[in-house]
């Protein structure tokens, strides 16, 4: 496991399924093009970008780097690092055809080569083989604890909290929770809760 201070950006579900499996720091999804048109989600990546930085991975294909660019284009240059992967012929093992250009997105190339291509970028390594517990990181039981999950007003209150923080909000609870850990301690989560109630 390795722990970095960017946030990654994806393309989408299964590029964050992988990453979750090796990688300790949020991971966004773009959900492909879609992107392009949510503004609550380019303003995320905004937010995220200015508190802890941003580490963009798209697949290596031409729609990989449409996406790229259109990022490059949101955030200030000084709070984004780009992470590439080789252009590799092959197929997703969950695909029954190859993609248009025959190449494998980041879902399909093996650990070793994100890892490579994530040292190359630059990223600041906070630890590697191991979680690093961060002070007031928020987690699932705090949430819980707060009534943001899991009560009979839970979904009413965290509405009020995303609209507060201007946050999308469709984000599930593991979204948010991912979210909010880019942007803000447990104290101060506390705090906007308290505004809020």
């Amino acid at each position: 496991m390795i722990s970095l201070k960017e946030a990654v950006i994806v393309e989408g579900r299964y590029d964050k399924i992988k990453l979750n499996s090796f990688i300790d720091t949020p991971i966004i999804e773009t959900g492909g093009f879609r992107v392009f048109k949510d503004k609550e989600k380019q303003n995320l990546i905004r937010k995220i970008s200015e508190e802890r930085g941003i580490l963009i991975l798209t697949d290596s294909d031409s729609a990989g780097f449409v996406i790229r660019n259109f990022l490059k284009g949101i955030v200030p240059e000084k709070t984004l690092k780009h992470a590439y992967i080789p252009q590799l012929k092959g197929k997703e093992k969950r695909k029954d055809s190859f993609s248009k250009e025959g190449l494998l997105g980041v879902e399909g190339v093996s650990e070793e080569v994100i890892l490579k291509a994530l040292k190359n970028s630059g990223a600041t390594v906070l630890s590697e083989n191991g979680k690093c517990e961060k002070s007031g990181e928020i987690k699932k039981s705090d949430l819980y604890e707060l009534g943001l999950s899991g009560k009979e007003n839970s979904a009413k209150l965290r509405e009020k909290l995303l609209n507060k923080l201007e946050l999308p909000n469709y984000l599930s609870t593991n979204a948010m929770l991912s979210a909010l850990n880019c942007l803000y301690s447990l104290k101060e989560l506390k705090e906007i809760l308290k505004e809020i109630e």
